[in-house]
């Protein structure tokens, strides 16, 4: 998979694309609460395997840390390592803006996932979609 920073409003687009698909279309995410407001601001990530957009996330420096949000991988696409692929990504990106916490709002099926690339719980449960999640952080290497 190659990853890249959306530039234009056609990448955007395409990031937008995989992300109705696993939210809204999948997990039936409604489409108002999937785009919000933060969209206009952050940076966007657009995976793509022979020119097809399959993943996508968004990434949003708040306080004194990096927020990673709207990770997703086409269904059929899952289980290749893209997702350790774009978080890893965007964790170079924190880094090179000069944060050195990573922050993220698991869903809770994720947590295993997220755990084995450093991340840990320190929140409790709650909703956010009408799906359980939890925060997670990790703090990265100078």
């Amino acid at each position: 998979m190659n990853i890249k920073l959306a530039q234009t409003s056609n990448d955007i687009n395409q990031a937008y694309q995989v992300r109705m698909t696993v939210f809204v279309d999948e997990q039936k995410v409604p489409p108002d609460e999937e785009v919000d407001e933060h969209d206009k601001t952050c940076l966007h990530f657009v995976g793509y395997e022979d020119e097809e957009p399959i993943a996508a996330s968004r990434l949003r420096f708040t306080d004194n840390y990096g927020k990673l949000e709207r990770i997703c991988i086409l269904k059929k696409h899952r289980g290749k390592s893209h997702g350790t692929k774009i978080i890893r990504q965007m964790e170079e990106v924190i880094s090179s803006k000069g944060y050195r916490k990573a922050k993220l709002n698991a869903q809770t099926h994720a947590v295993k996932f997220y755990q084995r690339l450093g991340y840990e719980v320190v929140s409790g449960e709650f909703m956010d979609a009408g799906i359980p999640h939890v925060t997670m952080v990790k703090h990265l290497s100078e």
